[in-house]
């Protein structure tokens, strides 16, 4: 089991069962699919997915909101651009993901109404490949 996933959760859920609120994971491609040379990687996002659909069961009764965010692609930001500087004009516009607009995603997740809760969203660019 991916090992700062399993700790934060521990530490986090006692917090949270106080007064309900969300656990919310970050997940990757890998998550629900594994690829050539990432296996290791592959492993570990698809343990943060499992756990976090555990915990969601476990927890969900009790008012705790889990869920799991499957970032497909680069994020536009100065990390990946770094990197490979030519990398927003290979994508072209909205080729890539805007910080703020996963921001927004993240802050719908924690606001859902508990009659609608989301287990697992996926954001990707319009253009990527699936």
């Amino acid at each position: 089991m991916h090992w700062a996933a399993s700790r934060s959760s521990r530490a986090a859920l006692p917090m949270v069962l106080r007064g309900g609120g969300n656990l919310i994971f970050t997940g990757a491609s890998g998550s629900p699919r594994g690829k050539g040379s990432f296996a290791p990687f592959a492993a570990a996002k698809a343990a943060v997915r499992n756990l976090t659909q555990s915990l969601a069961r476990e927890f969900g009764p009790q008012g705790v909101h889990v869920g799991h965010v499957v970032v497909y692609g680069g994020i536009l930001g100065e990390r990946l651009l770094s990197f490979r500087p030519s990398l927003r004009d290979e994508r072209g516009p909205d080729g890539m993901l805007d910080i703020a607009a996963i921001a927004d995603a993240y802050w719908f997740l924690h606001h859902q109404h508990r009659s609608a809760w989301t287990l697992e969203l996926d954001l990707r660019p319009w253009a990527e490949m699936f």
